[in-house]
């Protein structure tokens, strides 16, 4: 289940920066034909949102693997490292349970044939596609907690944060 988290990572960062650039490559062109040929491209904002969107989404997925999340530690610092890891296998598990109901939900909304039919304003692009962020971004999120649980089941977790830690710094 690692090696397959390791190859969402790898694709959440392409994904991540192809999505980045075509975002900034938009903007510039809209603010350049807004202001400097005062004639704005309608389509331009709407498609930010839906990159910003996906970008949101895929990069919370990416931010859990690595725990970039803002978070308080001072109960789990405060406890042995035996109770930390059962603690974050407690949350891990709390936190998969609700990754898999949103999952759940976010499929049924998204196949529902209103959602289906659904077309944005600009673009007449079917809304399914920006739709599908939410679920793509759950399922990525939840494999990285199930990868990350077994690791601490495996009592492996430990050895990967310090050297996810020695990286970064």
């Amino acid at each position: 289940m690692t090696k397959l988290s390791n190859v969402i990572t790898r694709v959440e960062e392409v994904i991540m920066g192809v999505l980045m650039a075509i975002l900034t490559i938009i903007m510039v062109t809209a603010v350049f034909f807004r202001y400097v040929l005062s004639d704005p491209l309608p389509w331009a904002t709407e498609v930010s949102i839906y990159l910003f969107i996906w970008f949101s989404f895929i990069g919370g997925s990416w931010g859990l693997k690595y725990g970039t999340q803002a978070a308080v530690t001072f109960l789990l610092d405060a406890l042995s490292e035996n109770k930390q890891r059962m603690l974050k296998i407690v949350q891990d598990v709390i936190m998969l349970a609700f990754l898999i109901i949103i999952l759940v939900y976010s499929v049924k909304w998204l196949m529902l044939p209103s959602t289906m039919l659904q077309k944005s304003t600009s673009l007449g692009m079917p809304m399914w596609i920006p739709y599908s962020a939410v679920p793509t971004g759950i399922l990525f999120a939840a494999i990285h907690i199930v990868a990350r649980l077994i690791r601490l089941l495996k009592n492996e977790e430990k050895l990967q944060e310090k050297e996810i830690g020695d990286e970064l710094v």
